[in-house]
C-alpha cells in the first residue's frame, strides 16, 4: 500500500490560499513553538545580522560585498571582479544551479524554509510582530471579521506602521548592496531632486516589500517563486523532505479516554495543518506548497509526547524511508550531479587562483607598418589598456627587455585608478642595427612602483640592415 492508495489526491487540483469561489484564502498560522522554531530563530538572527551587518563591513575602504549591476562592479568577500571576470561568473551561476539541484534532489526544500530571506522575515519577523499586536490565530481571524471600531483601527495603525518601517529599513539594506552603504547615505541626506533615481528607487522597493509581506505573504513562495516550481522536477522518492509518516499514522482516529485504540498513531488534531504557514495538510503528502519549515513537525511532536507515542511520526525523511524504514542513501542521479559539481568547483578554484590582480594588454596599432625615424631608428605604433582590480591607484611604467629600445608613451603618463581600466598608446624606437629579421620577438616588462606585475610578449616590425 502506498500514499497514493491511502490519500485522496484530488486536493492537488487547488491551491490551500484559493478558495472554490476563485477568491484569496486567508491563511492565518497558529503561533509555532518546539525544538525545530527555536532553532530556526537561532539560524534567523545569525542570517538577519549578516544582512544588516555586511554593508557596514569595508576592505580598503570598499564595501565587503557589493552587487552593483548598474556600474557592473561586484566586491565579493573583498575581492573586486568586473566585466572582464564574466567566465567565472558564469561558471560560478553553473555551479550554483547545478548546487541547488543537487541540494534539493537529496533536502528537498529545507533551503526554503530556513534560509530564504522571504520565509526569514515573514515567519520569524513579521508574523512574530503580528502575534505581539493581533493575537495568535483564533485572535486573527476574528478580528478581520470584527467591525472596524477603534481597536481594531489602533492595532491596524499600528501593526502596518511598523510594518513599513521595516520594509524601509530592508530597501535601505537591499540599496545599500545595489549601490553601496556611501551612497545610500547620499541619497538619505540630499532632497529628492538632486538625486531622484536613488529616491524612486528607494520608494519603490519599500513599496514592494510592505505588499509582500503585508498582503502577498506567503503567495510569493507558491506563485512567483520558481523554486517551488521545481521541486516536482527535482525531488525524488530518494530525497528528504517533511513527511507524513502514513504506514504509523494511519488510519486516522480521535482519542478516546479509556478505550483500547486500533487506529494509527495519528489522532487527527489538525494541529499540523493549524500552524503551517501556507495553509496545507502535510498528511495528504509532499505538496508544492510545502516550504519545509517543519512547523508541522514541531505541533506534531508535541501530541506525541503527551499521547506518550514516540515523536516523528511527521518527520524530515524519504517517501522510501517511510514505505520501507530503510535510511536514506546516495542515489546515482546524486552522484552525477555530485561529480560534474566537484568538477565545476575545481575549474573555479583554478580560474581564481590564476586570477591577476593587475592585467595589461599589448598590441601593436592594427593597419600600421613601421616608421622610419631620424638617426637610423624605426618605430612601432602599440595600443595597451590596463585594467586595475585593487583598491589602489597605480603608475604604471614599461621597459623593453633583452634589447636597448625606448618607449615614448604617446599622450598622459598611464595613472590608473582603483577598479578601473586605462587605455592608451606608446611609440617603441628601435636601433636597425638591433634587428635581427622582419619581425622580431620582443618583450616589455610592466612595472608598477618599482616591481615587475608582468611581462608582455609581442612583436616589432621594422626594415633589417643588410
Amino acid at each position: 500500500m502506498n500514499e497514493e492508495e491511502i490519500v485522496d489526491q484530488s486536493f492537488r487540483d487547488s491551491i490551500g490560499t484559493i478558495k472554490k469561489d476563485g477568491k484569496r484564502n486567508w491563511i492565518f498560522p497558529k503561533r509555532p513553538s518546539g525544538w525545530y522554531y527555536n532553532a530556526r530563530s537561532v539560524v534567523s538572527i545569525f542570517l538577519l545580522a549578516f544582512l544588516f551587518g555586511m554593508p557596514f563591513i569595508n576592505v580598503n575602504g570598499q564595501p565587503f560585498l557589493l552587487f552593483n549591476v548598474f556600474e557592473r562592479k561586484f566586491i565579493i568577500f573583498g575581492i573586486f571582479f568586473g566585466p572582464y571576470d564574466f567566465h567565472i561568473f558564469l561558471l560560478s551561476f553553473i555551479a550554483l544551479v547545478i548546487f541547488v539541484i543537487l541540494f534539493t534532489a537529496i533536502y528537498g526544500r529545507v533551503f526554503c524554509g530556513w534560509v530564504c530571506p522571504q520565509t526569514i522575515f515573514m515567519e520569524l519577523v513579521f508574523r512574530k510582530i503580528e502575534y505581539l499586536i493581533d493575537g495568535d490565530y483564533r485572535d486573527q481571524k476574528k478580528l478581520k471579521a470584527a467591525p472596524w471600531t477603534g481597536s481594531k483601527l489602533f492595532k491596524r495603525t499600528l501593526k502596518y506602521s511598523i510594518f513599513l518601517v521595516i520594509s524601509y529599513l530592508i530597501a535601505h539594506t537591499f540599496m545599500a548592496y545595489l549601490v553601496g552603504l556611501d551612497e545610500v547615505r547620499n541619497i538619505v541626506s540630499s532632497p529628492p531632486s538632486e538625486r531622484p533615481g536613488g529616491f524612486i528607487a528607494m520608494n519603490v522597493f519599500t513599496g514592494l516589500f510592505f505588499f509582500v509581506f503585508s498582503w502577498f505573504r506567503e503567495q510569493a513562495c507558491i506563485i512567483v517563486c520558481p523554486y517551488g516550481r521545481l521541486q516536482g522536477v527535482l525531488l525524488d522518492k530518494n530525497s528528504l523532505a517533511v513527511t507524513y509518516d502514513f504506514i504509523r499514522g494511519e488510519p486516522r482516529g480521535k482519542l478516546r479516554k479509556n478505550e483500547a485504540r486500533s487506529e494509527g498513531d495519528c489522532v487527527d488534531c489538525k494541529l499540523c495543518v493549524d500552524v503551517c504557514p501556507t495553509g496545507i495538510d502535510i498528511r495528504n503528502g509532499i505538496q508544492l506548497e510545502c516550504v519545509n519549515c517543519t512547523a508541522c513537525m514541531d505541533a506534531c511532536d508535541d501530541v506525541m509526547t503527551k499521547i506518550k507515542k514516540p515523536k516523528g511520526l511527521i518527520r524530515l525523511d524519504s517517501l522510501n524511508g517511510v514505505e520501507t524504514g530503510k535510511k536514506f542513501s546516495f542515489s546515482l542521479r546524486v552522484g552525477v550531479y555530485s561529480t560534474i559539481l566537484i568538477i565545476l568547483i575545481g575549474v573555479i578554484s583554478i580560474l581564481m587562483a590564476n586570477r591577476k590582480d593587475v592585467e595589461v594588454n599589448i598590441l601593436r596599432t592594427p593597419g600600421m607598418l613601421y616608421q622610419e625615424q631620424p638617426h637610423d631608428k624605426i618605430s612601432n605604433i602599440y595600443n595597451f589598456h590596463v585594467i586595475n582590480k585593487t583598491f589602489d591607484d597605480m603608475k604604471i611604467d614599461l621597459k623593453v627587455k633583452g634589447m636597448p629600445a625606448t618607449i615614448k608613451i604617446l599622450g598622459s603618463e598611464p595613472k590608473v585608478k582603483q577598479l578601473e581600466v586605462y587605455e592608451g598608446r606608446f611609440m617603441l624606437v628601435v636601433d636597425k642595427k638591433d634587428l635581427k629579421a622582419v619581425n622580431t620577438k620582443i618583450e616589455i616588462s610592466v612595472v608598477e612602483n618599482g616591481k615587475e606585475i608582468e611581462t608582455i610578449k609581442t612583436s616589432f616590425l621594422g626594415k633589417v640592415n643588410e
